[in-house]
């Protein structure tokens, strides 16, 4: 698979979990903004599951369950793609133990969302409870991980802003998501309805927004393609279009010549050192000769023009 091909996997995944929530809002706005059983006495702005309790529940299960496999993916690429030094490589076991660990917890944070659409708020409300947990804490505890890798990796590799960036953009999602989920907490515990429904909203599509960070991450090994694919060309456009003769790499010029063409070095060496030595004091000091042409021979001297004083 082309490197070039690895930023899909984060667009696609946003996309899809973009898509799912405008549509849910879309649809409690074009039915009506009705009032579902599973919303509290006066609360106006349902919680996402609410929506996703009702008639879009297999639209919700089925979009989640898109939307965090194909996340998940972008941790396992990441990792293959560090491996495979298509990424800047980890530099210690320690690196590699703390991907290990953001892919494992994104996992977990994936299951977790999975089981929430499918244990709905409405029939099995402890449940769903639970798996919300899951799903927010295993993806903080994952951005952790990975915010701990790209720092080390940061300290090892200055010369990549790249990595500062996207350490920095994870970092600012962990510090904001567990801002909001408390406040989220705190207004749940109080019954403020409709500011927790509001802050659910808003975490979900900061997750969004976390998730299409990942794009950062593979555009070194989009480049990195990018290059060596503009090296080949240019190798063969000088090696096979013009021919030997012509613009070979410099292995050529240093007797390894292929057979057939070993007039590199004999000519460029033999004549070129041989005339311009041997042939130029001669002929310049005794029979009017100077310089040499194109091939190493000397060039006559043009003799000077008759004075016009005679």
């Amino acid at each position: 698979m082309l490197g070039v091909s690895y930023w899909i996997v984060p667009i696609f995944s946003s996309t899809v979990w973009i898509a799912c929530l405008v549509t849910m809002l879309a649809y409690w706005a074009a039915t009506g903004r009705p009032h579902y059983v599973t919303m509290s006495e006066g609360q106006w702005l349902p919680y996402i599951s609410d929506i996703g309790a009702d008639t879009l529940k297999p639209m919700f299960i089925a979009m989640s369950t898109i939307t965090v496999v194909t996340f998940d993916l972008a941790f396992i690429f990441e990792r293959y793609l560090r491996h495979a030094h298509k990424l800047t490589p980890n530099t210690s076991i320690w690196q590699k133990v703390y991907s290990a660990c953001a892919t494992l917890a994104a996992i977990v944070g994936a299951a977790g969302l999975i089981l929430l659409t499918i244990f709905d708020c409405k029939n099995h409300n402890r449940l769903h409870n639970i798996f919300l947990a899951v799903f927010i804490i295993g993806y903080i505890v994952s951005a952790i991980f990975i915010c701990w890798e790209y720092q080390r990796l940061g300290i090892h590799y200055r010369e990549h802003s790249i990595l500062r960036r996207s350490f920095w953009v994870k970092l600012a999602f962990i510090g904001l998501e567990i801002c909001l989920c408390v406040a989220f907490g705190v207004c749940s515990k109080k019954h403020i309805w409709n500011v927790a429904a509001g802050l659910e909203w808003s975490i979900a599509f900061i997750y969004c927004l976390y998730v299409l960070s990942f794009f950062v991450d593979f555009l070194p090994a989009i480049r990195t393609k990018s290059a060596q694919s503009q090296e080949t060309e240019m190798q063969v456009a000088e090696e096979g279009g013009i021919g030997y003769g012509a613009a070979h790499t410099p292995q050529y010029f240093r007797g390894d010549v292929p057979a057939g063409h070993g007039y590199a070095n004999g000519h460029g060496n033999g004549y070129a050192n041989g005339h311009s030595h041997g042939y130029v004091n001669g002929y310049a000091n005794g029979n009017g000769y100077v310089g040499q042409d194109v091939n190493g021979y000397p060039k006559p001297v043009t003799p000077p023009a008759a004075s016009r004083n005679f």
